[in-house]
């Protein structure tokens, strides 16, 4: 007979208690453990390390590099904190090569070097108590000329070794404890102590995350973050800025446009100011009489008192005129240094005093774009110099395009801080080697040159002056054998395109395109087509500075005038709507 063996009933379901009696485990404690994280405060309390041995604290934040602090009076800042975080980068510029370090704001120009405690304020003796100097590579900057231009405010905190710095104007934040709170190191009550905050102590408040202030204690610089419901906003914090001295003022004709006219001097002979005919309305006169000379920054000049005598005794100011030659080459060696730059600088201030100038035009054409902040540099350095004699400081821009040594060089937005004035040279839409024959200055196109200068580089237009052309072109268009059209122009004035009209006895029509007058004609087998500078052209472009409420115009040059312009310049800026 055979045994059947029967095997015992496992217990069915144990497996399923132990999974939830282990799950609730798990749940209890991860409850505990968020529980503890949530509700339990961290009660360490830890030693800050900034990273640096003199830390530079700025809106709450420890910077990448930290000051040089001497026996806790002599602080020094990193120049890359000042140029960066500080925004000084254009205010503030250092040259390696000669360890020339130069300071700019819109009155002063403060020039120091490395290691040395001489420099000069506006060319006055200006003593440091303390050098500049290169350590590791980096510039570090006394406070003292820093405060003096900028009035940047800087606490040191002997016990931590730290620097608060913040900028002449900003307004900061305070708040004060409602009982003893924690200033922790990250916004969490789970991170350690940095400071424990008395009652009623204060901090600075430099922003919010996740319901904390990012706060500084005014005692002992300590950064954390608190509970925003730990602290009540109270005062208003105002940095002082330095005291500011008179502004320069420039000068403006009252109860008109500025109404400029250049005077292009080709040669050191005098202008003959007899044969100069009345000009009404004709405020400003700008003879090209400084250029550069060399790559050292010398400058030659064509200067005539007499002819100086002439324009104030005319009733008008004179803007000496200073150009670079339009030489790429001496252009960039000149700009390129602090010497060549002060160079030039030096000269340009003796000729305006020299002469009894009122203001001084720049006209840097042809410049490699590379030369692009060495301009404004030079310009920043000049301009507080000038302003110190009271001379009014402009500079010539052309419009903007994609061309590299007549555009692209040109930081109109940068320039247009610095200078008083700046004129819009709105002509040349088709230059003299142009492949097509056209207007020298249409007036949608003169529109369009100004718009993007206002808007795209935040140029107010009370600074703007528009450049206006009183010559145009005569243009040649001739077939060759193959049929190919062959274009030439010739640049005249005025008086020259009156003489051409009567003696073909031409009728001028109006070209809607330009806004002009135009005529055309055939000459020994050639079509001439003139777009005609007269007085419809002027009252267009003056309407258009009009618009815009420019500071005035400015033409180009004196000589391709006819007698009558003069009027009708003047009635269009001073009478018509």
């Amino acid at each position: 007979m055979e045994t059947v063996r029967i095997r015992p009933r496992r217990h069915q379901g144990g497996w399923l208690r132990w999974l939830v009696i282990t799950s609730g485990l798990a749940a209890m404690i991860a409850g505990m453990w968020f529980g503890w994280q949530r509700y339990v405060p961290n009660t360490e309390v830890i030693k800050v390390d900034y990273g640096s041995t003199y830390p530079i604290i700025y809106h709450g934040q420890i910077t990448k590099l930290g000051a040089i602090v001497v026996n806790d009076d002599a602080i020094k800042l990193p120049l890359s904190f000042i140029q960066g975080q500080l925004g000084l980068q254009e205010e503030v510029y250092y040259e390696k090569k000669s360890g020339s370090i130069i300071l700019t704001d819109v009155d002063k120009l403060l020039r120091l070097k490395t290691n040395t405690l001489t420099a000069t304020i506006n060319s006055k003796p200006y003593t440091l108590r303390f050098a500049a100097e290169v350590k590791n590579n980096t510039v570090f900057i006394p406070i003292a000329p820093l405060q003096e231009l900028y009035g940047i405010h800087v606490e040191y905190n002997k016990d931590l070794h730290s620097v608060t710095v913040m900028r002449a104007g900003e307004a900061v934040q305070h708040a004060a404890a409602s009982r003893e709170v924690s200033i922790r190191q990250k916004p969490t009550i789970r991170a350690p102590i940095v400071k424990k905050l008395a009652a009623k102590g204060e901090v600075r408040v430099w922003g919010e995350k996740d319901g904390w202030y990012l706060v500084q204690s005014i005692e002992g610089n300590m950064i954390g973050y608190t509970a925003k419901g730990d602290l009540k906003l109270s005062s208003m914090e105002q940095i002082k800025s330095p005291e500011e001295p008179k502004p320069f003022i420039a000068w403006k004709a009252v109860g008109h446009k500025i109404n400029l006219t250049w005077e292009a001097i080709y040669s050191s002979a005098s202008v003959n100011t007899d044969k100069i005919t009345p000009m009404p309305g004709v405020n400003v006169v700008s003879p090209t009489w400084f250029e550069l000379a060399d790559g050292a920054g010398n400058i030659s000049s064509k200067a005539d008192m007499h002819y100086v005598n002439w324009a104030h005794n005319q009733g008008m100011q004179v803007w000496g005129l200073f150009s670079n030659d339009f030489e790429p080459v001496k252009t960039t060696a000149a700009l390129g240094s602090v010497n060549s730059r002060f160079t030039m600088i030096q000269q340009i201030l003796s000729y305006a005093k020299m002469f009894r100038l009122q203001g001084i035009n720049l006209d840097f054409e042809n410049v490699e774009t590379a030369d692009k902040e060495n301009l404004v540099q030079f310009v920043r350095e000049l301009t507080p110099l000038l302003h110190e004699q009271g001379i009014v400081v402009s500079i010539d821009v052309t419009p903007k395009s994609s061309s590299e040594m007549w555009s692209a060089f040109l930081n109109r937005s940068s320039l247009g801080k610095v200078v008083d004035y700046m004129m819009v040279m709105a002509y040349d839409e088709h230059w003299a080697k142009s492949p097509t024959s056209g207007s020298v200055a249409s007036l949608p196109w003169v529109d369009r040159t100004l718009k993007r200068i206002i808007q795209e580089d935040q140029v107010a237009p009370s600074k703007l002056i528009l450049g206006m052309p009183l010559y145009t072109r005569i243009w040649s268009e001739k077939k060759d054998k193959n049929g190919k059209v062959d274009v030439t122009s010739k640049t005249v004035g005025m008086d020259t395109v009156a003489t051409i009209i009567a003696k073909y006895k031409l009728t001028p029509v109006i070209d809607s395109k330009s806004g002009q007058n135009y005529v055309e004609y055939n000459e020994d087998g050639a079509l001439k087509r003139i777009w005609i500078e007269d007085a419809l052209s002027m009252q267009g472009r003056t309407a258009i500075a009009k618009k815009y409420g420019l500071a005035g115009v400015a033409t180009w040059q004196r000589a391709f005038q006819s007698q009558d312009i003069w009027n009708v310049i003047d009635q269009s800026l001073t009478k018509l709507p």
